[in-house]
């Protein structure tokens, strides 16, 4: 499963260059419009701003999912792409994966945004990074291949696909609907993930059954 086809090549390069463009250009502030908090201007322009403020570009529902708040950040949703996207990529093709990666990571914005300005759930001044479009490969990867075993390394035991989508799930609903102080983790945005991917899953599905 650590191969690199070539749009999970492709995305992960991206995906490093524009963390490495942030740490060169992290001395170069960004004007906040938000109290608390300073970023660059690298992180500033790409990273998704709320809504409600003058700092949001619709493009950055785009690029959001291309910046990474540090090494940790970057380096756990990078090998989550590496382990789940080669075999998907494989099996739709790359423009299915493609249209899947990107439906993913923006729908999980959208998500959070809907969440926040209906619900008030889900707040935030600035979110980054591709969790959101992982976990929908993630969720796409335990509904495809169900019964496949999967090695983890933390803990150290074998899991099918489609329990552990289940946990992450089960996670991402709980971490979503409670509230905690200091949590900069935008659960919601990886609960939109799951959700973009289990309907567009049940689409496809539905247009293969059509035929």
């Amino acid at each position: 499963m650590f191969r690199f086809t070539p749009i999970v090549k492709n995305i992960m390069i991206i995906n490093v260059i524009v963390f490495v463009a942030q740490m060169m250009m992290k001395n170069i502030a960004y004007p906040s419009c938000f109290p608390g908090i300073e970023v660059d201007i690298i992180t500033g322009y790409l990273s998704m701003w709320n809504v409600g403020s003058e700092c949001f570009k619709p493009y950055q529902l785009f690029t959001y999912m291309f910046v990474h708040g540090g090494f940790s950040h970057i380096f756990f949703n990078m090998m989550g792409l590496v382990v789940f996207g080669p075999t998907l990529e494989t099996f739709w093709g790359t423009k299915k994966f493609t249209l899947f990666y990107m439906a993913a990571g923006i729908g999980a914005g959208v998500f959070n945004i809907l969440m926040d300005l209906t619900f008030g759930l889900g707040s935030f001044g600035i979110m980054m990074g591709a969790s959101g479009a992982v976990y929908g490969l993630l969720t796409a990867f335990g509904l495809t291949f169900p019964n496949m075993e999967l090695r983890l390394l933390f803990p150290p035991i074998s899991i099918r696909a489609k329990y552990l989508v289940m946990i992450m799930g089960a996670l991402a609903i709980y971490s979503s609907f409670r509230v905690r102080d200091g949590d900069s983790t935008a659960h919601l945005a990886h609960l939109g993930g799951i959700v973009i991917a289990i309907i567009l899953i049940q689409f496809w599905r539905g247009e293969r059954g059509n035929y």
